[in-house]
């Protein structure tokens, strides 16, 4: 029996795909986090539902817009029916391109793992 044959769950390759200067400015939580805020249109409700305070979820916007030099967000204080959050052009530039990266990264990944690594996984899974 070759090895991998009683491999029964597939093998998989898990990637994160992070942008960085010096230090981290820019992943999958932050994007996610912009993607809350256009759904919600609201900072403190994306942060919320991502069990993130408000002013985490602050420091993490300003860190990425400093470091790519670009506004994310609008933002529109308080008023009679509260502020409001809605994703700039870049900002949604910043999600649609992050997530398309990342997805080619992963089937890449994918690829790879196939090539080099087919002696352990499973003759179905080669496919």
């Amino acid at each position: 029996m070759d090895i991998g044959q009683e491999r029964r769950t597939p093998v998989t390759a898990r990637v994160k795909l992070t942008l960085c200067t010096d230090d981290r400015f820019f992943g999958p939580g932050v994007c996610e986090l912009l993607e809350k805020i256009r759904e919600t249109g609201s900072i403190r409700a994306a942060a919320n539902r991502m069990d993130l305070s408000y002013t985490k979820a602050w420091k993490i916007l300003n860190r990425a817009e400093e470091e790519l030099g670009t506004s994310l967000i609008t933002r529109v204080s308080g008023g009679r029916n509260g502020g409001s959050s809605t994703l700039t052009e870049a900002g949604g530039r910043a999600v649609r391109d992050f997530r398309e990266i990342e997805t080619r990264v992963r089937e890449y990944a994918s690829e790879q793992l196939k090539a080099h690594y087919r002696t352990f996984m499973p003759e179905e899974q080669e496919k």
